[in-house]
């Protein structure tokens, strides 16, 4: 099917963009890597008056050190997120779960930030952002601020990002050193999770000392775990016991053709202690 009309603007910078945005109000929607809007626009579930197209703004690419964080650009491809050694050294469990987002063509156009703020509770980045405790920096033509992640998800596709504001890069504090896996149950190859588990875990004397758990697809936005993370502190590969079995206590797993809730609290049980065994190298 073919899109209904709409204007086009491709700002070079935030602020222009900010100003397009502006000018249309809630007319308006943003084209990140378009992976997900695009789809929406063809099958006119969604029908804009007007398409502000990030992909000329150099200033939201890339990857850099800042102090005890490692910031990515908005517009930075999966591609450059699993290319960067930064990030494989200080935050190798996004990496991770980049690596399992769709195919090759899909990563080499989608953005992180567009995944963000899109907020598909399915997708494979809000989880390992979150475990992760990164901060985002959100800009409006009044101002920039900074939101924690825990505050960023607020429900179904819906973010602390506003009307005529843009999310212009993610902050994660560096986790060097922590072993991490992110584990992802799909039906068919390149499919959205059905359940995903992002596990980071800083590990001293072959025991959890800390413990970082994401859960994808368990409620309307990604989810910590905090009862887990609790549970694992003190363990070691060999003494897990029945640490990950409460991981699913108080989610809201959807029930769908992929199956209904209660598999997806088994499935996030099996996946929990898969991830945390292969974090540790079980």
């Amino acid at each position: 099917m073919i899109p209904a009309a709409f204007d086009y603007a491709a700002p070079t910078t935030i602020d222009e963009a900010l100003a397009a945005l502006a000018e249309a109000g809630d007319e308006a929607k943003v084209l990140g890597g378009g992976q997900s809007l695009l789809p929406i626009l063809r099958m006119r579930l969604n029908a804009p008056e007007q398409i502000v197209d990030l992909g000329r703004i150099d200033e939201l690419r890339g990857i850099h050190e800042d102090g005890d964080h490692v910031v990515i650009g908005a517009m930075t491809t999966y591609a450059d997120v699993i290319a960067s050694p930064l990030l494989r050294t200080h935050a190798a469990l996004l990496v991770q779960a980049v690596e399992e987002v769709a195919d090759p063509q899909i990563r080499r156009r989608g953005t992180i930030g567009g995944a963000l703020v899109h907020a598909d509770p399915a997708g494979d980045v809000g989880a390992p952002v979150l475990a992760l405790d990164a901060e985002l920096v959100i800009r409006g033509q009044d101002g920039e601020r900074t939101v924690p992640v825990s505050e960023f998800f607020l429900d179904l596709f819906e973010t602390a990002v506003g009307e005529g504001e843009l999310l212009t890069s993610i902050r994660i504090p560096k986790h060097t050193g922590w072993a991490s896996h992110y584990e992802k149950f799909v039906r068919v190859s390149h499919q959205w999770s059905i359940v995903g588990v992002a596990v980071a875990l800083r590990v001293e004397g072959g025991s959890i000392a800390q413990a970082r758990v994401g859960l994808t697809n368990m409620g309307s936005t990604p989810l910590r775990a905090p009862s887990v993370e609790a549970a694992l502190v003190g363990r070691s590969a060999a003494d897990l016991g029945d640490a990950c079995d409460s991981v699913a206590d108080g989610t809201s797993p959807p029930s769908d053709l992929n199956g209904d809730a209660d598999y997806r609290r088994h499935l996030a049980r099996v996946l929990t202690r898969r991830a945390v065994l292969t974090a540790l190298g079980g």
